[in-house]
């Protein structure tokens, strides 16, 4: 499949609710709904139709995590923009929730992924949704103020992926991963290849020039876990929480996605002299918006 690099131009898509909701609600939940998603800790199943193969993509998500982020902080119609689309989750979400999206990522290989996985469209789905081939740090030229409703990604963790597999956390650990360096790119760009410092400061300039595009009020979610290097415990998440305090948002919330139902074989890690959470059990969903004016 061949994939055109869009050029940077205000995008022809809309971002005005479809709904009949009240202007100060923030999503279309009833109050039912709304209970079940108060609770602090999720848990989710992956579908067939997620993108499972660490070949095709390293670190995806469940197409159900990314549904429950855009029902919960956007109504019918409205758009949601991921910085870092990867595999393409968040588009195939918004589709199935009935609002626009825009997904950007470097590597033309994820944007054929996205393109893939979107082939099969609903005929009466009047959404949009639409991955491009560009560096995040563009984003601004392709909207205009204030009208992004969510902003919601799982970035690179800094380089987290950028090392050799050694499995330690895995009771199997000689399996296809040992080993193996399975970070997205070697892009100078990418923000996965870069150090904790470098890679705060970056995604404040890249959530600092993003700010103007969204509503007052409206979500900017983002899904990290942090890392064990040296073992020294690197908070990325909070590194992450106080840059982009600096730059503007405010911290919502803090959700645990809780990993264990979909993680097997886990390994005896650090016994007995030296406790360790593993990452892989467990994720931050850190949720900030833009303060109102």
């Amino acid at each position: 499949m061949e994939v055109e690099i869009q050029q940077k131009s205000l995008l022809d898509i809309s971002y005005e609710r479809l709904c009949q909701c009240k202007p100060t609600n923030i999503n279309c939940l009833t109050a039912k709904e709304w209970l079940k998603n108060q609770i602090g800790v999720w848990q989710f199943n992956y579908e067939k139709r997620d993108v499972r193969d660490k070949t095709a993509h390293p670190a995806t998500f469940p197409i159900a995590l990314a549904r429950k982020v855009i029902e919960l902080f956007t109504h019918a119609g409205e758009l949601v923009v991921d910085p870092f689309v990867g595999s393409g989750t968040t588009l195939v979400a918004a589709r199935d929730t009935n609002r626009n999206a825009v997904g950007f990522d470097l590597q033309s290989g994820y944007i054929e992924l996205c393109n893939a996985r979107l082939a099969n469209g609903d005929l009466l789905n009047m959404s949009k949704q639409i991955p491009i081939q560009d560096d995040t740090r563009n984003i601004r030229e392709y909207f205009k103020e204030e009208t992004i409703s969510l902003i919601w990604t799982s970035p690179p963790y800094a380089n987290l992926l950028n090392l050799q597999r050694k499995n330690k956390s895995r009771r199997d650990r000689k399996n296809e991963q040992l080993n193996k360096v399975e970070q997205y790119s070697q892009d100078e760009r990418d923000l996965g290849t870069m150090s904790l410092d470098d890679y705060t400061l970056v995604m404040g300039d890249i959530f600092e020039s993003i700010l103007p595009l969204l509503k007052p009020k409206a979500h900017c979610v983002i899904n990290v876990s942090d890392m064990w290097w040296e073992n020294e415990r690197i908070t990325i998440h909070i590194s992450l929480v106080e840059e982009l305090r600096r730059r503007g948002y405010e911290l919502r919330n803090i959700i645990i996605w809780d990993r264990t139902n979909i993680v097997n074989k886990i390994g005896i890690f650090g016994w007995p002299s030296n406790y360790i959470t593993m990452g892989v059990t467990f994720e931050y969903l850190l949720d900030f918006w833009r303060p109102p004016k």
